[in-house]
């Protein structure tokens, strides 16, 4: 085994660093400077872990009130986890820096993902919400919190580690 000269300074291992458009990573969309699509995510990640605890409170006291909420709960997520898609989505495809790394396509993918679980999650509650939550809609709610935990720690790596979709200032 030999031992390997020490990187110059300023390069990385990183096989894209070097391209023109590496850096390009400040948020297009946004609003006097406040990325939308990380003030939208919170609302779709929370409601999925509402629904799951509204299903876990029905199944443990059996009053309806529980599985109304949840319906609501996952409705709401759904409809604003679209919110927050569009605006990754379009995040994604304009900003050259984000576009470029795998892990920005991996957290869209898994979000994507996400969405696919909580739209028919959704429309299973619709045709009856208190016969919908057992089994299949308390487990399709937990595997959606399990994935939304995924996707948001993909997503908080992308924005703390790499600052990409945030706002540099001047």
């Amino acid at each position: 085994m030999t031992d390997a000269a020490p990187p110059d300074e300023g390069t990385t291992d990183d096989p894209i660093a070097s391209h023109p458009d590496f850096h390009q990573t400040e948020t297009r969309m946004a609003i006097l400077g406040h990325p939308l699509h990380a003030m939208s995510v919170a609302f779709p990640v929370a409601l999925t872990f509402c629904a799951f605890g509204a299903d876990l409170f029905y199944w443990w006291s059996g009053e309806g009130r529980w599985a109304w909420a949840a319906l609501w709960a996952t409705g709401t997520a759904f409809l604003f986890g679209l919110l927050a898609g569009a605006t990754g989505t379009m995040e994604l495809l304009m900003v050259p820096g984000i576009r470029m790394r795998a892990a920005a396509w991996t957290h869209f993918v898994i979000a994507v993902m996400l969405l696919a679980l909580l739209g028919p999650n959704w429309g299973w509650r619709l045709t009856g919400y208190e016969a919908a939550i057992l089994p299949w809609g308390m487990l399709l709610s937990g595997f959606a919190v399990l994935v939304v935990i995924v996707t948001g720690w993909h997503g908080g790596k992308l924005v703390f580690d790499y600052r990409l979709g945030t706002s540099k200032g001047n």
